[in-house]
C-alpha cells in the first residue's frame, strides 16, 4: 500500500504515522498508541468534509462505536477506543492487514465451496454473537468482510447498525435507533441495494433476519461469481430483492454441491420466517456441511490407499521398470521403421 502523508500527527493521545485510506465520510490512520505500544487504526473524518457535514455524520461514527465496541468476537473487528476531543471524533480499532473481500471478487477470485462455506460460518457466528448482544449490523456485504488471511474474515464498520439503547430512556435514543424502520433517512439510502433483504427493500424493519438474509447474497455472490440480483436502477433492483427469486447456485453452476446451495437459498428466502430463526443455525448448518465433506475427503483417500494396496500394479504402472523399458522399446522400433520407410 502507498504511504500517504497524513493531515494531521496527533489524535487525542494517539500519533498518527501515515494514512490508511479514506471515503466521502470517513478516513482511516495507522496510528500508535503511547502508552500500551502498539498500532491499531483510528477512525475519523475526512479532512475536506465541512463542520455541518461532520455534525450530521458524528452520530452515524458513534453509532459505530456503540455497536461494535459492546462486542468481543475473533471475527468482529475489536473498537479500543472512541471519543470527541477538541472538535475531532474519532474511532481507534484494531489495525487489520490484508485486503476486503470485495476487492477479491471485483479481481474475479472465485471462492471454492468449502472456502464459502468456511468463510460464511464464521460470520454467522460472528452475527449470532452480535444478535445476542441486540446488535444488528444492516450492512452485510463484501466490502464490510475483511479478510486478514485466507478463511480469516472480520466484520467491520457498524455505521448504521442498529445498537443497544443506551441507558436514559428517550433521551438516549439517537437518529439509527428508527433506522430499521426505514431504509432512507435525509433521501439518503442506508445500506448497499444489491444485498439488502426484501424487507430491507420494501422499508420495512429490519432486525437479525436482514442480516442472515445478506449473509446468504454475499456467500451466493462468493459461489456463482455474480450478485444474485443485477440492475443499473436502484428502483428496479429494490424490486427484483423484494419479488424475485434468484436461480439456486447449484443451477448456476453444477460443481457447487447441493447442500451448500440449500443453505444459501434458506438463507435467501423472501420471508423471514422461512429463514435461519438465527445465525447461530445458519452456522451449525454450514459446519455440519463441511464436516460432511471433509469426511468423505479423508474417506476417498482412505479408499485410495487401500485400493493402490490391492492392486499396486493397476495404480503404480507409471512407477514401474518396465512400462519404462516398455516406453523405450516402442519408440526405438518406432525410430527404426521410420528410417526404414525413408
Amino acid at each position: 500500500m502507498t504511504s500517504i502523508a497524513p493531515a494531521l500527527s496527533r489524535i487525542g493521545r494517539f500519533y498518527i504515522t501515515r494514512e490508511l485510506g479514506r471515503g466521502t465520510v470517513g478516513c482511516v490512520y495507522l496510528g500508535h498508541d503511547p502508552v500500551i505500544g502498539r498500532d491499531l487504526a483510528i477512525k475519523t473524518f475526512n479532512p475536506r468534509l465541512t463542520p455541518a457535514e461532520k455534525s450530521r455524520y458524528e452520530q452515524q461514527f458513534l453509532n459505530e462505536a456503540r455497536a461494535a465496541g459492546c462486542l468481543s468476537h475473533p471475527h468482529i473487528a475489536t473498537i479500543y477506543d472512541a471519543s470527541v476531543e477538541n472538535g475531532a471524533t474519532y474511532i481507534a480499532m484494531e489495525y487489520l492487514q490484508g485486503r476486503e473481500l470485495s476487492r477479491m471478487l471485483d479481481n474475479g477470485h472465485r471462492f471454492k465451496p468449502e472456502e464459502t462455506a468456511s468463510i460464511g460460518w464464521k460470520i454467522a457466528d460472528a452475527l449470532d454473537h452480535a444478535h445476542r448482544h441486540d446488535v444488528v449490523h444492516r450492512d452485510i456485504k463484501p466490502a464490510n468482510i475483511f479478510m486478514v488471511k485466507d478463511e480469516l474474515p472480520k466484520l467491520v464498520d457498524f455505521g448504521i447498525a442498529r445498537a443497544p439503547k443506551r441507558s436514559g430512556g428517550a433521551e438516549g435514543e439517537t437518529p439509527a435507533d428508527h433506522w430499521p424502520h426505514t431504509i432512507f433517512q435525509n433521501n439518503k439510502l442506508f445500506g448497499t441495494p444489491a444485498y439488502m433483504s426484501p424487507e430491507q427493500a420494501a422499508g420495512k424493519p429490519a432486525g437479525p433476519p436482514t442480516d442472515i438474509y445478506s449473509l446468504g447474497a454475499v456467500m451466493y455472490e462468493m459461489l456463482v461469481g455474480q450478485k444474485p440480483f443485477q440492475s443499473g436502477s436502484v428502483d428496479k433492483l429494490l424490486n427484483e430483492i423484494a419479488l424475485r427469486a434468484p436461480a439456486p447456485p447449484h443451477e448456476v453452476d453444477p460443481n457447487i454441491p447441493m447442500a451448500l446451495s440449500q443453505i444459501v437459498m434458506k438463507a435467501m428466502s423472501k420471508r423471514p420466517e422461512k429463514r435461519y430463526q438465527t445465525a447461530e443455525a445458519m452456522a451449525l448448518d454450514l459446519k455440519r456441511f463441511l464436516l460432511r465433506e471433509r469426511r468423505a475427503m479423508r474417506r476417498m483417500k482412505l479408499e485410495m490407499v487401500a485400493l493402490e494396496r490391492r492392486h499396486p500394479r493397476k495404480l503404480n504402472f507409471a512407477r514401474s521398470p518396465l512400462f519404462w523399458g516398455g516406453c523405450l522399446a516402442l519408440a526405438a522400433a518406432t525410430m527404426l521403421t521410420f528410417r526404414m520407410l525413408r
